[in-house]
């Protein structure tokens, strides 16, 4: 269940970690991208829960970064190298587990790379802001859609 957007973005990085997964509240620690292209955004749908979601994903270790975080499991879910952008509202809620979750977005926009299919991202689609918002499954996603479209003027 979403919890909501939490408050504006920190102005300096920094590792929040004080383990691989957890931030120093015991909230699971994720972060992802808004990938837009010619004012679409880029959606993964993740066969494991059958959904569609922004990509993101979790630390890899203790040192790593919200912001690398979010560039690696861009990659990795899309096989986009992409430039980060603006930092966009933390996003917190309770994940599939019952843990709580935060993830910090960035708008990206897409360099190199090309999708390929995998046990994780099966599809991903390109859509503009309307048809992202019908096809998103959770409502904490559905929000980042305002937060993007607020970040870039729309």
């Amino acid at each position: 269940m979403a919890h909501g957007v939490e408050g504006a973005p920190a102005q300096k990085e920094a590792v929040l970690a004080v383990s691989a997964a957890t931030d120093r509240r015991g909230r699971v620690r994720a972060a992802g991208g808004l990938v837009i292209r010619d004012g679409s955004v880029l959606i993964v749908h993740r066969p494991k829960y059958d959904d569609w979601s922004f990509p993101k994903g979790k630390a890899a270790s203790r040192w790593e970064t919200d912001r690398a975080t979010a560039l690696r499991e861009v990659r990795e879910e899309t096989g986009l190298r992409c430039r980060i952008g603006e930092r966009l509202p933390d996003v917190a809620y309770t994940d599939s587990r019952g843990r709580p979750k935060v993830v910090r977005y960035w708008l990206m926009t897409p360099g190199s790379g090309d999708f390929e299919p995998c046990d994780e991202v099966d599809e991903v689609r390109w859509l503009r802001p309307e048809e992202a918002r019908r096809l998103l499954t959770y409502d904490h996603d559905r929000v980042m859609i305002d937060a993007m479209e607020r970040a870039l003027g729309a």
